[in-house]
């Protein structure tokens, strides 16, 4: 597998878990309730870091045990199969609490697997 391959499902969860941020950035939990857009667009940028986390490598998962892989894939579930009982005090917390760190993690795990491919022998 490529390096690109083995990165590219982090890479998708870091870049929509970014964009979750910025689109929450300057807005309050109550923006939830009266804009129903920004609603959805955090409901589905969160559903994509769920299904990105799902396909990444079980191997590299055991690399990096600092993210939470079952709560954000759990988490995609709900929303998918939840969809008429989202908790949006829960999403705003995920959101304005859970993610900057998981960002901070998911830049550190893709440097450590360019680096762990860059160090495989063949």
């Amino acid at each position: 597998m490529s390096k690109r391959d083995r990165t590219l499902a982090l890479r998708h969860m870091l870049d929509h878990a970014k964009e979750a941020i910025s689109f929450a950035q300057g807005r309050t939990r109550a923006d939830l309730d009266s804009n129903r857009l920004l609603n959805l667009a955090l409901v589905r940028l969160l559903e994509i870091v769920g299904e990105a986390a799902g396909r990444v490598p079980q191997d590299v998962c055991v690399n990096h045990p600092e993210i939470p892989w079952p709560q954000i894939v759990s988490l995609r579930n709900r929303l998918i199969h939840g969809y008429d009982s989202v908790d949006l005090d829960i999403l705003w917390q995920i959101i304005t609490v859970d993610l900057p760190p998981l960002i901070a993690y998911l830049e550190n795990a893709i440097t450590n697997e360019e680096s762990r491919q860059l160090d495989a022998p063949g």
